[in-house]
């Protein structure tokens, strides 16, 4: 089923406001609010289980936290304590983490790649309950299982960008993240890539797909989105701007793309209450759109 959430940004948004945008955001039924961890803002994990915290029903997305910075183990007993807390709402999503960031704490991998390839089936195997021994280049294990395992393991998300990672998340992950500032045609490709890595891996099913689109609305939304894209040529191709029904056709679209889950990001000047509302109107709007409720 097609989903439609928002975004707690860690840039414009200090820490102690997520609560109220958790609240505001299941008020509005918003169905996901995510979050991510960028080097050197806040915690993914403690933030994601504030904001479950003061809700009842919204899932929370963590989209994503970088994999160098942690031990497979310790990212691995921290889904689950978060996953058995809140069960079914937390999305935890990982990715290579910004090479600078990482060599800046002496974590950079040599072959971001390779790490992906040996932490995601690794961490995918700890959630599901399994005993768990590899000796890679990056994950070394020794008959490691969590003693709380989660009743049921959540789906575990990867960030990916170029062919290479695309397709290597639809092989190792559950579900990938797509960043903003792409077409629909350029997101429809990235899903072929995405679901390819995945049958070619053997795996049954579809891989579950987030995209992020960078959204405005009201008077001037145009101007404003596109203003983060600088001087691009096909910008307003690239953002989701106008009015509730406007920005509902533009969902459907990437709907239709083969994205289940459209996460609208706000800019960093907007009212973040008065956006999420908007994203709840949307939410409705969609089904009559054209879209996938």
């Amino acid at each position: 089923m097609s989903r439609i959430g928002t975004i707690f940004s860690p840039y414009p948004h200090p820490p102690e406001q997520l609560r109220d945008a958790a609240r505001a955001a299941e008020d509005a039924g918003v169905e996901e609010l995510w979050l991510w961890e960028d080097c050197f803002r806040s915690s993914a994990w403690a933030a994601a289980a504030a904001a479950l915290a003061v809700t009842d029903h919204l899932r929370i997305g963590v989209g994503i936290a970088p994999l160098p910075l942690r031990n497979v183990a310790a990212s691995a007993m921290e889904v689950a304590t978060i996953e058995r807390m809140f069960p079914g709402r937390l999305l935890p999503g990982f990715g290579h983490g910004v090479q600078d960031w990482m060599r800046q704490v002496g974590a950079k991998s040599a072959s971001p790649l390779t790490l992906m390839h040996e932490q995601l089936p690794a961490l995918r195997a700890l959630l599901a309950g399994e005993t768990v021994s590899a000796e890679g280049r990056y994950v070394k294990l020794r008959d490691v299982a969590l003693d709380w395992p989660p009743a049921q393991a959540p789906l575990v998300y990867a960030a990916a960008e170029g062919p290479k990672t695309l397709t290597l998340a639809g092989a190792v992950a559950d579900g990938v993240i797509l960043d903003s500032r792409h077409t629909v045609a350029e997101i429809a490709t990235a899903v072929d890539a995405v679901q390819a890595g995945r049958a070619e891996a053997g795996r049954a099913g579809r891989a579950d797909v987030v995209a992020y689109v960078l959204t405005a609305f009201g008077p001037g939304a145009v101007e404003r989105a596109t203003a983060a894209l600088g001087d691009r040529e096909d910008a307003v191709d690239r953002v989701l701007a106008g009015s509730v029904s406007e920005v509902a056709e533009g969902v459907a679209r990437f709907q239709a793309a083969g994205v289940d889950d459209v996460v609208l990001l706000p800019t960093d000047d907007v009212d973040l209450a008065a956006f999420i509302s908007a994203v709840g109107q949307v939410t409705v709007a969609v089904p009559a759109a054209g879209g996938v409720s």
